[in-house]
């Protein structure tokens, strides 16, 4: 019973002493904590990330332009443009041979149908290969389409992060350095990396 007094009393001792170091911190310190506090509530947006695929939503590239990373605008451009041009590219390529199979159903001339002087008729593609070039380019179609879907989801997703990343507190305490070494005994080489944290 005295002993668990004893370890009773210390315990109280050791809180009273922790307390009372933490109280008599200098004012200067105070100011400096107050201080951060203040500017890290101004820097800190909770909205910011739904403000930026919303943005992003609506007009591709606008989140990127709000987060300030204006050189990623014509790289979204670029992609979403590429994109529906294939799918464009295909879709005029499927018309194309699809008439040309219907006229050639119909039993009229079609585009890849050569028509000599002397009347003779020489069909460039046989009506398996047009059935066979519609189905390649509705699929490359579908394709493209799928691709630029996908590259219009990935810019939000990307300005989602983006704008997330940027309000984190990022410094020097924490690094990933290269690591190199040569042993002069065996002349081999060690690769690595080193992940410093200090505080």
């Amino acid at each position: 019973m005295r002993n668990n007094s004893y370890v009773l009393l210390l315990g109280l001792l050791l809180l009273c002493f922790s307390a009372q170091a933490q109280i008599t911190a200098t004012s200067d310190e105070m100011v400096t904590v107050k201080a951060q506090d203040s500017l890290l509530d101004d820097e800190y947006l909770p909205l910011k990330p739904a403000k930026v695929a919303f943005y992003s939503a609506v007009l591709p590239g606008l989140g990127q332009a709000y987060n300030k990373d204006y050189w990623k605008v014509p790289i979204v451009y670029a992609a979403l443009g590429t994109g529906i041009g294939i799918a464009v590219y295909n879709q005029r390529e499927f018309q194309r041979y699809r008439s040309a199979y219907k006229d050639r159903i119909a039993g009229r001339i079609d585009e890849f149908t050569i028509v000599a002087e002397d009347g003779t008729e020489t069909q460039v593609f046989s009506e398996d290969a047009l059935l066979r070039a519609q189905t390649q380019f509705r699929r490359n179609k579908e394709l493209a389409i799928l691709i630029s879907a996908g590259i219009y989801v990935l810019q939000i997703v990307e300005a989602n992060v983006r704008a997330h990343l940027s309000q984190f507190n990022v410094d020097d305490s924490l690094t990933l350095n290269p690591y190199f070494k040569r042993d002069e005994f065996s002349s081999m080489n060690t690769f690595g990396a080193s992940l410093t944290f200090s505080f």
